[in-house]
């Protein structure tokens, strides 16, 4: 095994004086804070003694790694290693861990337990850069405990003074932290990930531990599942996914011969498919970039979505309450700071942006349910910072496509199971594999068919059925040359894995009613109940039954759906004709576990946020037919010229009515006539009917 360490030695010259210095303070306040004459406040001892061991125990395996010993260990001592490393937040040990907002609350005061339960997930979140020997995180991290506990030694310390110091910390360091960031989306040459995957035993499971994430049994179940594949179906899987990222390219007609590097996305345990996919992405003339979905507070994007590369987690609940953390120092001062910032490193990597072909993802699905708890004492955005975080993203999205135009790169996403999902986990995963290699011939053919019933419409009429309350109205955009342009695009096995759905950029006038599912999962997160108002294409009112007030689930909505915007508009409209998913779903019981991805593809579908064109108005596309893809636009993207702030907002999410709940889809044609695509939840449009063989 031959890993290759960016940036480590370059930093182990830089910061090896600075590190000796903290390591033996940090020391030193664990033996204080352990009857060693510690002078902090009583209430505020066990916190410093705990953090001081958890950061002992970092540098002790940051040492093991340096000196090659880590590695040497046998893969029962790397799996009690990795839980001593993670055992504070696992779910049965969390109620009492400060990095619990709660807990903290309760031990050390609201003030101060906010911001000491956010240092510590801060200096948590180091942890996974000591595996790659990155001594600038670990240095940064351990200064700054030692500036907060230098502080709290003051009896008169107030908790903006511990604020400040976490500020100045994330502002300070912004030119170095985004810089770095930025080169592990665009240079190959910086590549932990990669070059363990290449060169470690993938059949020796003790190299899932060096990534240094926790590693649970979907990880190891994963990994030894694939393991059992022969080398062919291997292959077979990682072409999907390639060649999905390849027909991108060539279907929206962007050259991708001058393109150089791609960024892979992916969950631990796929390591046998990534090596394939890095293989065959070499061959298409393409390097692969991977960074980490960490959650430092300088890369938190205020949404709880990890962008990157990741194991599942320790703990969910720690996830959820440690989203908004920024929340604690962040203003237009950061904000600026940090826009700044990026714009010197794209400056820097102008070449390499030029270059970026864009990501390509693998998602997972069968994890139990999670159902989040919503504590009072979790950072949260004030509404000054929720327009000013809302202002930061719109500039940050119009800052990444100046250097990164959205129409000159392309993706690709597809989504496995994991074993979690249950007992019937190997035979799932056969089904997600058919399901993502169907047939794109035969369906292209029958999507034809809605797609030329649906450019005869003026707007289309959904219903619900059963418990289901959806009553709709979706308003389409006017055709002026009907022979040659069309609405909706037949959307295939590309970038958007496993096929099956047409969709378009609906008319938002005009676009009005109530959609409803009794049960829902978005982004990890489920929804009871939710209902969303509409009037001219956008949300007016919103409200779920997950919790026991109208304002806890009407905070739980504009938190996770709306992402801090009053409203959003509808970006979508879809109709998904994956049956064969639908049915997966019905028969192993799972339909509630598939990811929007697959989900969005078993009936019909309304994305709330940006259109699937966004920053790719301009780009002329095609369906297979021929004809020119029109429908890209609403009144909010076509601002983008006048006022582009307030033409994007950075997300789209996809709420799905299954087939079960589903009652009628009719288009509505300018001169009277009705045609009716789904009755009762069934396709019953011309040929259209080989879609009801399997349900």
């Amino acid at each position: 095994m031959n890993i290759i360490y960016p940036k480590a030695e370059e930093e182990k010259s830089r910061y090896h004086e600075r590190y000796e210095l903290a390591a033996e303070r940090v020391r030193g306040i664990k033996w204080e804070t352990n009857g060693g004459g510690c002078v902090v406040p009583e209430q505020m001892r066990d916190y410093f003694a705990k953090v001081s061991s958890y950061l002992v125990q970092m540098m002790d395996t940051y040492e093991a790694v340096d000196t090659g010993s880590f590695y040497e260990l046998s893969l029962e001592e790397l799996q009690q290693r990795n839980r001593e490393l993670y055992q504070d937040i696992l779910p049965e040990n969390y109620d009492t861990s400060y990095a619990n907002p709660a807990y903290a609350a309760e031990k050390l005061g609201n003030e101060f337990g906010r911001y000491l339960c956010a240092l510590y997930g801060e200096l948590r979140e180091i942890l996974v850069y000591v595996f790659e020997k990155r001594l600038f995180f670990l240095v940064t991290g351990l200064e700054l405990f030692i500036e907060i506990y230098d502080l709290m030694e003051d009896e008169n310390c107030e908790p903006h003074e511990v604020r400040n110091a976490i500020y100045y910390y994330v502002s300070d360091y912004a030119d170095m932290t985004i810089a770095d960031r930025t080169e592990m989306m665009l240079d190959s040459e910086h590549c932990f990930a990669r070059s363990l995957i290449e060169t470690a035993d993938l059949d020796d499971l003790r190299y899932l531990y060096y990534f240094g994430e926790y590693i649970g049994d979907n990880e190891i179940g994963t990994a030894r599942h694939l393991g059992e594949m022969e080398e062919a179906r291997i292959e077979e899987m990682a072409s999907t996914y390639t060649e999905g990222y390849r027909n991108g390219f060539a279907l929206y007609r962007i050259d991708l011969s001058c393109k150089k590097t791609v960024n892979i996305r992916y969950r631990l345990g796929f390591e046998r498919m990534i090596r394939a996919a890095v293989r065959q992405f070499r061959r298409m003339g393409l390097e692969t970039t991977m960074y980490r979905a960490v959650g430092n507070l300088i890369y938190r994007n205020g949404r709880g979505i990890k962008v990157g590369y990741s194991s599942g987690g320790a703990n969910p609940q720690y996830d959820y309450d440690h989203r908004f953390d920024e929340a604690l120092i962040f203003g237009k001062a950061l904000a600026d700071r940090k826009l700044a910032q990026q714009r010197c490193a794209y400056e820097e990597c102008r070449e390499l942006a030029a270059a970026f072909a864009g990501p390509a993802v693998i998602e997972v699905f069968g994890e139990d349910p999670f159902v989040p708890v919503a504590k009072k004492q979790a950072a949260a955005y004030t509404e000054k910072q929720r327009k000013q975080k809302l202002e930061y993203q719109s500039a940050a999205s119009l800052l990444s496509n100046e250097f990164i135009p959205g129409d000159q790169v392309s993706f690709t996403i597809i989504a496995y199971p994991v074993p979690e999902i249950g007992r019937d986990y190997g035979e799932i995963f056969d089904e997600t594999v058919r399901v993502n290699t169907l047939d794109s011939t035969q369906y292209g053919v029958i999507q034809q068919k809605l797609i030329d019933a649906l450019d005869q419409g003026e707007y289309v009429t959904v219903t619900g059925r059963g418990d289901n309350r959806t009553s709709l109205t979706v308003a389409l955009h006017p055709l002026e040359d009907p022979e040659h342009q069309t609405d909706f695009e037949n959307c295939l096995a590309d970038v958007n894995i496993p096929l099956g759905e047409v969709f378009t950029s609906p008319k938002l006038e005009g676009t009005h009613g109530t959609l409803h599912v009794t049960e829902v999962y978005l982004n990890e997160l489920k929804y009871e109940n939710l209902t969303l108002e509409i009037k001219d294409g956008t949300v007016t009112d919103y409200i779920c039954t997950n919790f026991g007030t109208e304002q806890e689930n009407k905070a739980y909505i504009e938190e996770n759906l709306l992402f801090q915007h009053p409203t959003l508009p509808m970006g979508e409209f879809a109709i998904g004709t994956n049956t064969t998913a639908y049915a997966m779903g019905q028969k192993y019981g799972i339909s509630h576990l598939l990811p929007i991805l697959i989900a969005e593809k078993t009936g019909p579908h309304f994305a709330f946020g940006d259109t699937c064109f966004s920053h790719e108005e301009e780009l002329v596309t095609y369906n297979p037919d021929g004809k020119q893809m029109m429908a890209k636009e609403n009144r909010f993207s076509a601002m983008r010229h006048t006022e582009p702030s307030k033409a994007y907002f950075n997300c789209h999410t996809d709420v799905t009515i299954p087939y079960h709940e589903l009652g009628d889809i009719i288009v509505h044609c300018r001169d009277g006539r009705e045609i009716v695509l789904i009755q009762k939840g069934r396709f019953v449009l011309e040929g259209t009917e080989e879609l009801n063989r399997v349900l």
